[in-house]
């Protein structure tokens, strides 16, 4: 193959505006997706008044739990094959589809009639199609402005496009709680205008420029994937529920069943993956350093902070605001408004870490982006439980700084490391870690939080209703119930008193009654075992950052594909003919393996 002629100077202006088109597209895509993702995490409570369902009434939270899941599970499971199948069919017309499919089911949750329980599951099938139009999305985005953007751009390109990713997912939260008060509908309802446009706009600018893999698809390997992933994932959803007289289910049959089976079923898929002519698990990309620890230190982080919006969410909504005088409808709105500080520290650090990691590479700033990252945590941990929110809020800014500082360098140095054939499936890898990993954060956090509660809210909540005149019989019922429920009341904003204590508020006098179900005695009662739960979640989140920090030290100096390492140990030289691919990098010819550091 002959190298490619340069590009006439209207060719590169054609280039050079078509980049932005990509950007900007992509940017809205992964914005929509992200905002939708968390949206429903605030407005939950607004949801299911409207579809007439209490969330915390037995046989119920299986409900709230698939709400709040179905849409990373399906996504999480979705990627490393649709991103596969963008590099083998065009990844701008999997990305189309994508902007399509999710504007679609956003259509269709949006006219929701139904009421009770059907209505909650037609709710999380329909999140289910998001889900799987938000995998087309990620898997997808980054091949597409990795191959549009030269070398020495794609970090500060990237670093916008992250920034969507994870800013999103806050602006979710505020959008949440703006729109579900007015009409719930509308939380579903205001991604449809965006989608809309994005689709056709896609479909008439984008173009597929990156180099295509003709290969079939690996249905073994993606059956098995698909299987042992969706198992793991939901035996630790799960596994937060109780269990006969458990606070969680853990010890289930049929949690154990779906963490062994599924662990075994993802054994068999990497062995398939060695074995097929074409795996959809490209596992020699891990020869890569760069690639291979910058995919450590993407889960490692996604374990991190996975779990760390719904801890805050809990952290306001169920103790801080209503002991600040917010009623607890107020809640979910100002939870979304005061942690605002953590959105602002990651747009602020995003872009401009995206765009010094081109001329420096990842590693200086990945690192120093997850010790930060850590340090927040154990601020975090010193803070009181009623703290000062000048405080809260500065620390919330440093966490957003430090995810910025680590999250577009780090991705931008993983996409700079793939061969121009493999980005979709590297993406799709890479996206893949970072969603299974926050699933299986949530778990993490939500298990350590609710042993943190088991440990001291049974006798908390026993000593202080019987000092408010509730008899001791009602009150040990109360205690006794799993912890769990009290956990997602703080979630959802809500004060469980009012149900759990029933007919016998009746009996007590009016004053003591008003007092128990106000927005003072619930949330004083759960302060000191939260805290005891947030401890430990932090303290693992703290481990988790370092050892990411560490991981995306080793992945060595500034590497691009087919280009020599800087500040690294070992050069890396090509190891055949080389030609430029569309977006000026070099591509290694007749190189039956994929071009890796010796």
């Amino acid at each position: 193959m002959d190298r490619p002629s340069p590009a006439t100077p209207a060719e590169a202006l054609h280039r050079d505006g078509y980049k932005w088109i990509a950007l900007s597209n992509t940017t809205l895509g992964i914005l929509m997706a992200t905002v939708n993702s968390s949206i429903i995490l605030i407005a939950l409570p607004n949801i299911f008044r409207g579809i007439g369902l209490n969330p915390l009434s037995p046989g119920n939270t299986g409900y709230l739990l698939w709400m709040l899941m179905s849409f990373l599970v399906v996504t999480a499971v979705l990627l490393v094959s649709l991103g596969r199948v963008g590099d083998m069919f065009g990844r701008v017309r999997m990305y189309n589809l994508g902007f399509a499919v999710f504007t679609i089911f956003s259509i269709l949750l949006s006219v929701t009639w139904l009421n009770g329980s059907a209505g909650a599951l037609w709710l999380i099938l329909m999140r289910v199609g998001q889900g799987v139009g938000g995998a087309f999305l990620f898997a997808n985005s980054s091949a597409i402005i990795t191959d549009a953007f030269p070398h020495h751009q794609r970090g500060l390109a990237l670093g916008i496009n992250t920034m969507a990713a994870i800013g999103g997912s806050f602006i979710g939260l505020v959008l949440g709680g703006l729109l579900g008060p007015v009409q719930w509908h509308l939380v579903f309802l205001v991604s449809v205008p965006f989608g809309l446009f994005g689709t056709i706009w896609a479909y008439l600018k984008l173009e597929d420029s990156g180099m295509r893999t003709h290969s079939r698809i690996d249905w073994w390997g993606n059956a098995t994937f698909a299987i042992g992933l969706v198992a793991v994932l939901v035996g630790i959803t799960y596994g937060i529920e109780p269990y006969g007289g458990h606070t969680m289910g853990w010890t289930s049959p049929f949690v154990l069943a779906c963490l062994l089976g599924g662990i075994a079923i993802l054994g068999v898929f990497g062995i398939i993956e060695t074995r097929v002519e074409s795996p959809m698990f490209k596992l020699p990309l891990f020869k890569i350093r760069a690639f291979a620890f910058g995919n450590i230190a993407t889960l490692l982080a996604a374990l991190a902070r996975g779990g760390l919006m719904f801890l805050l969410i809990i952290w306001l909504q169920g103790i801080w605001l209503p002991e600040h005088g917010y009623s607890f409808a107020q809640t979910p709105l100002w939870a979304g408004i005061y942690m605002l500080p953590l959105t602002a520290g990651f747009l602020i650090a995003g872009p401009l870490a995206g765009a010094l990691s081109d001329r420096f590479g990842a590693r200086p700033f990945a690192t120093t982006g997850m010790v930060f990252t850590a340090l927040s945590f154990g601020l975090l941990v010193a803070l009181p439980v009623n703290f000062s929110y000048v405080l809260f809020a500065l620390v919330l800014l440093l966490m957003g700084l430090s995810m910025g500082v680590f999250s577009s360098p780090n991705q931008a140095g993983i996409m700079n490391s793939l061969p121009p054939d493999s980005r979709g499936a590297g993406a799709g890898m890479v996206n893949t870690f970072m969603n299974s990993a926050q699933v299986l954060s949530i778990g993490v956090f939500f298990t350590l939080m609710i042993l943190g509660l088991a440990a001291g809210l049974p006798h908390a909540l026993y000593s202080g209703l019987v000092a408010q005149g509730v008899p001791a019989a009602a009150a040990h019922q109360v205690s006794t119930l799993p912890p769990v429920g009290s956990l997602f009341a703080a979630f959802l904003g809500f004060n469980p008193m009012q149900q759990l204590l029933g007919p016998t508020l009746h009996h007590l006098p009016h004053a003591r009654a008003a007092y128990l179900t106000g927005r003072r005695f619930f949330p004083g009662l759960i302060a000191g075992p939260f805290q005891t739960g947030l401890d430990r979640a932090f303290t693992f989140a703290i481990v988790a950052a370092l050892v990411a920090a560490g991981a995306s030290w080793l992945r060595g100096g500034k590497y691009v594909h087919g280009m020599a390492e800087e500040g690294g140990e070992t050069p890396i030289a090509p190891v055949g003919p080389v030609a430029l691919d569309d977006a000026g990098d070099p591509i290694v010819l007749g190189d039956p393996e994929i071009a890796a550091e010796p």
